[in-house]
């Protein structure tokens, strides 16, 4: 990104700041900066093209980074799998990966963001109406910042979650390819409507064969006897940042672990299990389909997990 926009960028930030103090005086009323496209805009002007294919076809790809004391937690590995992303779908990310990390950092420094949540998002970009992509000439690269109070997930206050098992598939690696980060959600939302419809903060998601894969924007641990033992890469999940997070914990902690095959007997039976992902880290799961997970309370290795993971994010690791 050219070091002029970043300039510009900081004269509109301390612009929109001074603003800001003839209302509220808190940070949280500043309007964030959306990089669009090498430049930065206010949110509520950030727009893209209706004829952008990402908005008519959900054709493009995106990540989720949690930012920890204005840090991207594990960036590195995050930029990796937008890039799989986009060869999986043969899309051209329209910078490198090196312009990729420095357009995040410049957007959670532009944005003086402590602990937030960058989403960067690269659509096929601006075509004609058809599913044709190759009316498609340039991509289109956003990155969405988010502070932390403002990002409506399951926050569930350290409460448990409960959770069904979805009549809907995750899916299938010959299908549009579940390891890859895509637009394409909505099997996950009709999932996510039935936990809604149950009452239950979340859906577990099956594979097409009936193992079980995930939930609906999370990954799924569970920990029987000690061992701590979530769905094999070949089950339909999507490689979770946070999932090899916790996978490096249990190594770290000297907890046995394994990605495996997991069946609903796996899942009904559990001592323990919890889900994870950027935004809720390490959640504990106490009930699936009405059954009782263990004691119905946060197990003791979980715990011990989220207190290594809360170690990891100070450092950085």
């Amino acid at each position: 990104m050219e070091r002029n926009n970043l300039a510009k960028a900081v004269r509109m930030r301390a612009f929109s700041e001074g603003n800001s103090k003839t209302g509220s005086s808190s940070s949280s009323s500043t309007e964030l900066l959306v990089y669009l496209n090498g430049e930065f805009v206010p949110q509520s002007k950030a727009a893209i093209s209706v004829f952008d294919h990402g908005f008519l076809y959900g054709d493009g790809i995106f990540e989720g980074i949690a930012v920890y004391s204005g840090k991207p937690f594990r960036l590195e590995e995050h930029i990796l799998r937008l890039f799989d992303s986009a060869k999986a779908i043969d899309l051209r990310i329209p910078v490198n990966a090196k312009e990729v990390a420095r357009a995040i950092k410049d957007t959670i420094r532009i944005n003086k963001l402590v602990d937030g949540y960058m989403r960067p998002i690269v659509t096929r970009g601006v075509g004609t109406m058809g599913l044709n992509p190759s009316y498609c000439k340039k991509s289109t690269f956003v990155i969405i910042p988010l502070r932390q109070s403002d990002y409506p997930l399951m926050h569930l206050n350290d409460r448990p979650a409960r959770a069904i098992v979805s009549t809907i598939r995750r899916n299938p690696s010959f299908c549009t390819p579940a390891s890859a980060k895509t637009l394409n959600y909505l099997n996950n939302i009709l999932a996510k409507q039935q936990a809604n419809a149950s009452g239950v903060d979340e859906a577990i998601m099956l594979d097409w064969t009936g193992l079980v894969s995930e939930g609906t924007g999370d990954n799924l641990f569970l920990v029987k006897r000690g061992h701590v033992l979530t769905a094999s890469q070949h089950c339909s999940i999507l490689p979770g940042v946070t999932r090899t997070a916790v996978l490096d914990a249990c190594r770290n902690l000297g907890i046995r672990t394994s990605e495996s095959e997991l069946t609903l007997h796996d899942l009904y039976t559990a001592d323990e299990a919890f889900l994870t992902s950027t935004s809720l880290e390490i959640q504990s799961l106490i009930e699936i389909d009405g059954r009782q997970i263990g004691n119905g309370l946060e197990g003791s290795i979980t715990k011990r997990i989220k207190r290594k993971f809360d170690e990891m994010k100070e450092k950085g690791e």
